[in-house]
């Protein structure tokens, strides 16, 4: 379960120019029976928390207790930290902080809250320019300590209080904290795992002592974002990409909102994020282009990722048995059905994240299956051979099956001990600095340390990532399943078993070496 607290108390939208708004604010639209701001928010949390903590201003109250759940009133700032910190310091569940007033899909609820790290903000990215030798243009901000503002930084004019990495935020600010060279602006919704909730109710509290030092345009989720980073926590970012996103403040700013936001078209959002991001090159463009439409046709049609996980494994045998035959037209039939077994095997993942259906057992069926089809064509491909009068390949099928089943082994041995293992703690800075560079000088130490030897090698052939022919050989390298299942489609149909197994014996060798040698480098490292 997921524990939702709304921050009715938050002082106003990012870019609004209404600080101090009547209460009230939260109705979406003027047309009859349209839901406001916070009813609508109150139905998208409610599968994750139907009774959520709300924490608000007295103006406000009466908005929050129409609807189900706790309603605790804050005279200040001060307050509304003192009380997250008490809502959050003995839960055991994830929590889901959100500003009231937001006009958010339901699809990026989603994407924050499914999230796997242990903390994750939603931003929007400001570009990034660079000189000749790659450094940001904009240059570091002096700091004045008469200054009175000294955080209060603008690009585009919109409030920068955060600086983005690759992946994560490495630091934050307020009217008293500056960060130097910001690319950033943290928006709002924050995901964070229940192992750092403790943490968050200890910051809260630190802040709330410090309330005296911020001003009206502080935020409180950018409050807590500063705190938790600089306390080491690493906060990951998403950013808004194919879906909407906005704090309002105003009838008419909501109004513009709900406009905004229709003429987006959620369900392909969702449909494309049910495909993943890192499948490799045979599966991204010989499979997926058209995959998810076959998937939201099925999800719409009542369709469970276990049935079509059923239908992936009949297609599989039916492949199999193709291949048995020993005839030409049965190996391109069963190349053709063992592309659309692989066809399938990607619909089920598709229709479980775009129909949100997931099981354990669905989990389980996939994973093993997916070996068991991979191993009955062998067997066909072999009896397929006899009967042609090729030859016996059955020892070519043994050594192949050998090769995949060492790989899945240490591809699972692996993953399990870096679960294990505890993360590298990052560098941390007390919330009374003034300024981040002290935490970015740790950072860059961290970095430095980490670009030597073994790291060193490493870290350079992750940046040789950017390259787009670098990327998508270092994908099709290992031999994934797709490329697997595209080698046996191509060589069974248009060669002999003998090629197809020798095939998989050459690739699946290079691939197990090449991905051994990785392991025992990061594991040396």
């Amino acid at each position: 379960m997921t524990r939702v607290v709304l921050l009715g108390s938050s002082p106003g939208p990012i870019g609004s120019t209404e600080q101090n708004v009547p209460p009230g604010r939260l109705a979406l639209t003027s047309l009859p029976g349209s839901p406001t701001v916070l009813a609508r928010l109150h139905d998208q949390v409610a599968s994750m928390d139907p009774e959520p903590i709300a924490i608000t201003r007295q103006g406000e109250a009466d908005d929050f207790r129409r609807f189900p759940g706790q309603v605790v009133e804050s005279p200040d700032l001060a307050g509304d930290l003192r009380a997250l910190a008490d809502a959050v310091e003995q839960t055991a569940d994830n929590l889901f902080l959100v500003p009231a007033g937001v006009v958010i899909h339901d699809e990026l609820i989603y994407q924050i809250t499914k999230s796997k790290r242990g903390a994750l903000a939603l931003i929007a990215k400001e570009p990034r320019q660079e000189d000749e030798n790659g450094e940001p243009l904009q240059p570091d901000i002096p700091i004045d300590e008469a200054e009175p503002e000294i955080g209060d930084r603008t690009l585009e004019g919109l409030p920068v209080r955060a600086r983005a990495g690759r992946s994560r935020i490495i630091s934050a600010g307020s009217a008293y904290h500056l960060v130097t060279r910001p690319n950033a602006v943290l928006l709002g919704p924050l995901h964070l795992h229940q192992r750092h909730a403790a943490t968050l109710a200890e910051t809260a509290r630190e802040l709330a002592d410090m309330a005296h030092l911020f001003g009206p345009e502080d935020d409180l989720v950018q409050l807590l974002v500063l705190g938790l980073v600089r306390k080491g926590v690493s906060v990951g970012i998403r950013g808004r990409r194919d879906l909407y996103f906005s704090r309002v403040g105003s009838q008419a700013e909501a109004d513009t909102a709900v406009a905004a936001m229709s003429e987006i078209d959620e369900d392909r959002a969702r449909l494309n994020n049910a495909v993943k991001g890192a499948d490799g090159f045979f599966t991204t463009y010989f499979v997926s282009t058209y995959s998810r439409f076959i998937a939201r046709w099925a999800a719409r049609r009542g369709l469970t990722p276990n049935q079509v996980t059923l239908i992936s494994i009949a297609l599989g045998v039916l492949a199999a048995l193709a291949f048995a035959t020993g005839t030409r037209a049965g190996a391109v039939a069963g190349g053709l059905l063992i592309y659309f077994a692989f066809v399938f095997d990607c619909v089920d993942g598709q229709v479980a994240r775009y129909a949100r259906k997931f099981g354990v057992l669905g989990a389980w069926l996939d994973a093993t299956f997916d070996r068991a089809k991979e191993y009955i064509v062998f067997a066909g491909l072999a009896v397929g051979s006899l009967v042609a009068g090729q030859g016996d390949v059955w020892t070519l099928a043994l050594v192949a099956l050998s090769v995949q089943s060492v790989r899945h082994l240490l591809d699972f041995s692996f993953g399990a001990a870096n679960r294990r293992r505890p993360p590298v703690p990052l560098p941390t800075l007390a919330l009374t600095a003034t300024d981040d560079r002290p935490l970015r000088e740790a950072l860059e130490k961290r970095r430095a340390s980490r670009s030597t030897g073994v790291r060193g090698l490493l870290k350079l052939w992750t940046q040789a990532g950017r390259f787009r022919a670098v990327h998508w050989a270092r994908k099709m390298i290992v031999f994934p399943i797709g490329e697997r299942f595209a080698a046996i489609a191509i060589t069974a149909a248009l060669f002999e078993p003998r090629v197809t197994f020798l095939t998989l014996v050459i690739w699946g060798g290079v691939a197990a070496t090449y991905t051994l040698t990785g392991r025992l480098m990061r594991s040396l490292a």
